[in-house]
């Protein structure tokens, strides 16, 4: 059987244009049904901005699995498997509950049970997890009870962790896509590297994951026209923990034949099989991370761990000084840096190098975050191909830092006035929880 590199290319851009080309008429539809909720204190955007932006990537996970389904060297991961049809089952559902939202705002307590009933069908059809590869003691069978709540916890988790780093124009999409992009590298490794046919299916997700965020990430970068809203966001997450689910817990690691030689290279070759448990920690470790600290940082003052605030990294990002996309930029390094990581560790665990140059760029992150009113000025001859704000005042001695300084000020001390929904031609970008009023953290 042929490896379908080419195969798998074009799932992915049949994805990404269906996802694109529907997410104009989308937008449209959007604004038509009313589902602009009006700007809120914690929220970036100054404008409403139309939301479902799910629809448009939910109708790209259809149409790719579609095409996958007629392609010869992947139908018979279909034929095989019933984990794509257990994905479309789950992804239905979960969409079905984030479009509600989007438009009628469901409880977040409704929410989280739509979410874990999403995981039980997948369960039910047959992709849960059902065993798992523990250091020191080896390949441990789970029952069906524990395979059962091992699997819902992960999905609940990543879809929470994705939700919740939804703030910012194009974040959610560009970190779940780099993260896609390094998930289908160690899958199809795994089934390239070792035959191991079980780990098509995990490669097949990632690879329409990949289609349906870079689809939706033309219409969602600044100034974002639509926003994908907890359709999409919840959607993109369950895709992330299926494929997660099925590489973990669907390929027999004896069957990579790794334990041979001496104890200590045992360890060494073993880094494959453990890398299934902490790539998805790592897909998912800046919003995690988020997540966490949210948490803490609410229940701390005695509120509820779902109540809405200012205080995510992303909104971090901005009160520091950085710019939006900066702030997007810096997100989207340290998520290529944690999944990308791991993916070389994983290839290699015994090179020192790179450790080295985990070590090198994660120092470069700091750096960057350290600067956040570094603005670079580039030679006359080299102005007109960047972007404005690069570019040095013609008949001023001064790069126009004054002139910036004065329209931070303006925004600052503007009074945020309400907004009206239904307005055309809005952009801005999204924010996560239930839609209250919070005062503004200045």
């Amino acid at each position: 059987m042929g490896k379908p590199v080419r195969e798998y290319l074009l799932t992915l851009c049949i994805t990404a244009a269906v996802t694109y080309l529907l997410t104009g008429p989308v937008r449209k539809f959007a604004i038509v049904a009313g589902a602009m909720p009006e700007i809120r204190a914690r929220d970036v955007h100054r404008e409403p901005t139309p939301r479902l932006g799910g629809i448009a990537m939910f109708f790209g996970l259809c149409a790719g699995l579609l095409v996958a389904d007629h392609l010869p060297n992947l139908n018979w991961v279909f034929d095989k498997s019933n984990e794509p049809r257990a994905l479309l089952s789950g992804a239905a559902l979960i969409w079905l509950i984030g479009v509600l939202d989007d438009k009628f705002e469901i409880d977040a307590l409704i929410k989280l049970g739509g979410q874990m009933i999403a995981a039980g069908v997948m369960v039910m059809q047959g992709l849960t997890i059902l065993w798992l590869p523990v250091p020191g003691v080896g390949t441990v069978a789970l029952t069906q009870w524990q395979g059962t709540l091992l699997t819902v916890a992960l999905v609940v988790i990543t879809i929470n962790a994705v939700n919740f780093v939804d703030g910012l124009d194009g974040l959610a999409a560009g970190m779940v896509c780099i993260a896609a992009a390094a998930f289908f590298m160690y899958a199809y490794r795994v089934w390239y590297s070792y035959g191991i046919e079980a780990a098509a299916p995990a490669t097949l997700f990632a690879a329409v994951l990949m289609g349906m965020c870079l689809g939706f990430l033309p219409h969602n970068m600044h100034p974002a026209r639509i926003f994908m809203g907890d359709s999409g966001s919840m959607l993109i997450g369950l895709v992330l923990a299926a494929g997660a689910i099925s590489v973990t817990g669907q390929v027999d690691p004896d069957l990579m034949n790794l334990f041979t030689g001496s104890e200590r290279s045992s360890v060494h070759q073993m880094v494959p099989v453990y890398i299934p448990l902490l790539m998805p920690l790592t897909i998912i470790a800046v919003p995690a991370a988020d997540l966490v600290l949210a948490i803490v940082r609410r229940t701390w003052r005695g509120q509820s761990p779902f109540a809405a605030d200012r205080g995510h990294l992303h909104h971090r990002l901005l009160e520091i000084g950085h710019s939006h996309s900066r702030a997007v930029l810096i997100m989207y390094f340290w998520s290529a840096l944690i999944g990308f990581g791991a993916l070389a560790y994983s290839v290699n665990s015994a090179s020192m190098w790179i450790v080295l140059g985990v070590v090198f760029l994660s120092a470069v992150g700091l750096v960057l975050l350290l600067l956040p009113r570094f603005t670079p000025r580039v030679p006359v001859w080299a102005q007109r191909f960047v972007p404005p704000r690069y570019r040095r005042r013609r008949g001023t001695a001064e790069p126009a830092a004054t002139a910036e300084a004065e329209v931070e000020e303006a925004v600052e001390t503007e009074e945020r006035a309400p907004v009206t929904a239904g307005v055309s031609g809005v952009n801005g970008a999204t924010a996560v929880g239930p839609r209250s009023r919070f005062p503004d953290r200045r």
